[in-house]
């Protein structure tokens, strides 16, 4: 049997599952297809503490997304989508208990639980019901999800039946969004049949008695922590990833010395490449370093790819910088000009639109995790090395 869980955070399951669903995009209302969600469940509390939707399919980065949405006050982003609900449920884990698929295995995973002081704990394989927890949680969202929503494409094609899901689909994902974000403080106050109390109960009794779990103010630095990992030599024109040359001044004094400096660790966003983030040599602060040509436009990692692939099929013995950026152009178009009328061009155009805010300029390391109940962690101001 699974060890017992009594504390707040103590330990958190986390995995996904895509949305039995199918979302619109924003400006034809047109089908695009099914998003995915990641949900995070805490286990003595069975309260919701993590929750993200997107069009990507699961990987590190959304696993990323989940752990911010877990440890920052949650009333900020409730104000941005227009919900008007109370979801007090946040904190950083003291454990993640996760499945043994690829993303939760990554490198940006494993060095970021490290950096934060959140253990990282994987299911027995062969034994489905140590995870039953987080399961049984995207059990209760998809039933809801078949009952209520429109465009619904059930749990398979025997119950959907002659439903059709395209023709009545109206959500987009931002909405779907502010509906689970509602259906998700309903269920933290329905009693639950194992706790027999609402997790909402459970969660304000364990506050009182031991006090808030830690929070975190930086989100944007937090997520730093959790990104993609890519180690690169510097040299005189700064870093070059996949034909495309990265360049600031905060680079220069490690110009001066790179013969003597190994590969720097880098850290960048597949939904935004157009800046990444290198760890100093010393491994105590993280500068932002963006395109060395600051006109070039943000692109995603999967635009930069299917760009490289194309320009291969054209028979492009050499492809440099400007190559890419002039096919991303004109896949870009043919997305708009065909968006009307085709579901994928849609999709992609509503994954290149998703793009992430803007962090400050260089970031710094993190105090060590605080081991008093109730306290408020700094802003990460720094983040050291995974």
């Amino acid at each position: 049997m699974p060890p017992e869980v009594t504390g707040l955070l103590e330990q958190v399951q986390v995995d996904h599952t895509p949305v039995d669903v199918i979302v619109v995009d924003e400006r034809h209302r047109l089908p695009i297809g099914r998003p995915c969600v990641t949900a995070a469940i805490d286990v003595a509390s069975r309260c919701v503490v993590g929750l993200v939707v997107t069009l990507e399919a699961p990987s590190a980065t959304s696993v990323g997304l989940c752990l911010t949405h877990m440890v920052t006050d949650k009333r900020a982003w409730l104000e941005r989508l227009g919900v008007e609900a109370v979801w007090p449920m946040s904190g950083k884990p003291r454990e993640l208990y996760v499945d043994n698929a690829a993303e939760f295995k990554s490198e940006a995973l494993r060095r970021g639980c490290d950096q934060h002081g959140i253990a990282l704990r994987y299911r027995p394989k062969g034994q489905p019901h140590f995870g039953g927890i987080v399961e049984r949680l995207i059990g209760t969202m998809m039933r809801m999800v078949h009952d209520e929503l429109p465009g619904t494409t059930f749990s398979n094609t025997a119950a959907r039946g002659g439903y059709d899901s395209d023709g009545n689909a109206v959500l987009t994902v931002a909405e779907l969004n502010s509906w689970l974000a509602l259906a998700t403080a309903c269920y933290h106050g329905q009693v639950h049949e194992t706790l027999g109390r609402t997790p909402a109960g459970v969660w304000a009794e364990q506050v009182a008695e031991h006090g808030a779990p830690v929070t975190v103010a930086g989100q944007t630095a937090f997520l730093v922590d959790f990104l993609p990992v890519i180690r690169r030599s510097l040299s005189r024109t700064g870093f070059q990833i996949d034909h495309v040359q990265y360049y600031g001044d905060a680079l220069k004094p490690w110009i001066a010395r790179r013969e003597r400096l190994g590969k720097f660790v880098l850290r960048r966003d597949p939904r935004d490449i157009s800046r990444i983030w290198a760890l100093s040599p010393e491994g105590d602060a993280y500068v932002e370093v963006p395109y060395r040509t600051l006109s070039r436009p943000p692109i995603s990692v999967w635009e930069q790819q299917a760009a490289l692939a194309r320009l291969r099929e054209q028979g492009r013995a050499e492809v440099d910088e400007q190559s890419v950026f002039t096919m991303v152009e004109r896949m870009r178009q043919i997305t708009e000009d065909a968006g009307a009328s085709t579901r994928k061009a849609r999709r992609d155009r509503e994954r290149r639109t998703a793009t992430p805010a803007r962090p400050p300029a260089s970031l710094s390391a993190p105090p060590p995790p605080d081991e008093e109940a109730g306290a408020v962690a700094k802003p990460f101001e720094v983040i050291e090395q995974w």
